[in-house]
């Protein structure tokens, strides 16, 4: 903030925006959480994980972080799934 930042390449906005749309489909997906405390709690990690990990730059990296981060989106809402059905 307030600090000027380089243009992003596009493989860099690319890259951004995939995080970008993963980020909001694990909160979008949590909101399904029945218990208050859970929801409240996969919020602060998630949240907690993508402001961690925010200053990677190592493309290989990045790319291994969002397969990761989809892979627990989805056993996120397989278990949902499974607790409605």
């Amino acid at each position: 903030r307030g600090s000027v930042r380089t243009p992003l390449s596009p493989s860099q906005f690319l890259r951004r925006q995939q995080v970008l749309q993963l980020y909001r489909r694990i909160l979008r997906a949590v909101r399904e959480v029945p218990a208050e405390a859970d929801r409240r709690y996969l919020k602060d990690w998630a949240r907690e994980e993508f402001r961690r990990n925010k200053d990677a730059t190592e493309e290989d990296a990045i790319r291994m972080m969002i397969t990761q981060g989809n892979m627990q989106l989805q056993e996120l809402q397989r278990t949902l799934r499974l607790a409605k059905s």
